[in-house]
């Protein structure tokens, strides 16, 4: 059985709102595809691709000057953001552009609730949206063509061409950490099946996988492209195979789920758990690199479990969309093009993090352990973000059997 640190009734409102939300965007998948849009304009005249599509419009000819032109006549946007930094990013494009831009933070699926509800109203508030949940933005929100993908011409060939659609704009982590002060000599985890092993049974943090879609996705993808190097950690931690019939990601899912970890409704109660000043029990957990600036500013100890096997975490991504129907589309490319810049991106790097415009420098804090974003963490594979929404409710349906 799981450990509730802050209570169950948080962890069934997330759940709730996230059914939700899947639930109402393919009852209205139908309304919202046959919807005509504004969105898909390019630059300040119509051109290819102004109808919205799942495939993404690539703005060939490109022109920065008529864009900001054409945008500063269209007035302020509205984005939403599943980070607090939305703010500084929206306040810096005010202070640059002098178009005012007005920041949400938003968990992904009242997001998704929200874009989808007010295309098919046809009364769209929301200009664009900095989304974390991929499979759902692929699955729902560009498939039913809520949103739509655009990217600047320029750089179309410079930006990997698998994260194009989805375009991802940056990509952050959640890691596995320990407090060093309780465990001087280092991550007392070596590998990733010890989280499923008794011995840290009812010591391992997470928030609810229930509540937090990127984790599901982490499950997922572990499944679909992480087997060979768990079945290698497999090997190394109990000297023998996994049996081969066996998927190592399920596996090690249900190991964690079973092994009574501490549930907790944010990432902050999971780190509290580990890192918070007072803390004396011995625990790890797995936080978003955010949660770093706790140690400044709460006096925290916390530290990335280096060298532990195959992945210290995962990196994920945040990519950019536009709504079809928006009534600032110009507005919202302009916002969608200043964080492919490194002034733009650099507003939601304070943590760290890594852009999606290859050009651009990462972010210069690396949480204490880290030393390589893309050897350490996995990286997900976008390819199977299509695969990894068919496969969302299965994988709940996993965790929720072994964790109850």
């Amino acid at each position: 059985m799981s450990r509730h640190v802050c209570g169950d009734r948080p962890r069934i409102t997330a759940r709730r709102r996230y059914f939700t939300a899947a639930l109402l965007a393919g009852a209205l998948g139908g309304g919202a595809a046959c919807a005509p849009s504004s969105g898909g304009t390019t630059g300040s005249d119509s051109g290819p691709g102004s109808a919205p599509s799942a495939t993404a419009v690539v703005d060939s000819g490109f022109d920065l000057d008529k864009l900001i032109a054409a945008a500063r006549q269209e007035g302020g946007i509205t984005v939403y953001d599943s980070t607090g930094d939305i703010t500084k990013t929206v306040d810096a494009f005010t202070a640059k552009y002098g178009i005012k831009a007005t920041g949400v933070k938003s968990k992904v699926g009242d997001t998704l609730e929200k874009m989808t509800r007010e295309n098919q109203a046809g009364n769209v508030t929301i200009d664009a949206t900095f989304y974390e949940d991929g499979p759902s933005l692929v699955g729902q929100l560009l498939a039913q063509k809520v949103v739509f993908t655009w990217i600047p011409g320029t750089l179309a060939q410079r930006i990997p061409a698998a994260n194009q659609n989805p375009l991802q704009v940056l990509s952050k982590g959640n890691m596995w950490i320990y407090n060093p002060k309780l465990f001087p000599d280092g991550c007392p985890v070596k590998n990733i099946w010890d989280l499923a092993d008794p011995a840290w049974k009812g010591k391992v943090a997470l928030q609810d996988p229930l509540g937090k879609p990127n984790i599901v996705e982490y499950f997922n993808q572990l499944k679909s492209v992480g087997d060979t190097r768990l079945r290698e950690a497999y090997r190394a931690k109990y000297g023998k195979d996994l049996p081969a019939g066996d998927s190592a990601g399920e596996t090690w899912i249900k190991g964690l789920a079973k092994n009574s970890p501490i549930i907790t409704s944010s990432d902050d109660d999971a780190s509290a758990a580990v890192a918070s000043p007072n803390q004396t029990k011995q625990r790890v957990a797995l936080v978003s690199n955010a949660k770093f600036r706790d140690v400044a500013d709460k006096n925290y100890s916390m530290r990335v479990c280096t060298g532990m096997q195959p992945w210290a975490g995962y990196q994920y991504p945040k990519y950019a969309a536009i709504a079809t129907k928006s009534k600032h589309p110009n507005a919202a490319k302009l916002l969608v093009h200043f964080m492919l810049t490194q002034e733009g991106v650099n507003t939601q790097l304070g943590t760290g993090g890594v852009p999606g415009n290859p050009d651009l420098k990462p972010g210069a804090f690396m949480p204490d352990g880290l030393t390589d974003w893309n050897k350490q963490l996995l990286v997900f594979d976008p390819a199977k973000l299509g695969r990894d929404f068919t496969d969302l409710q299965s994988m709940q349906d996993l965790w929720r059997l072994n964790n109850g």
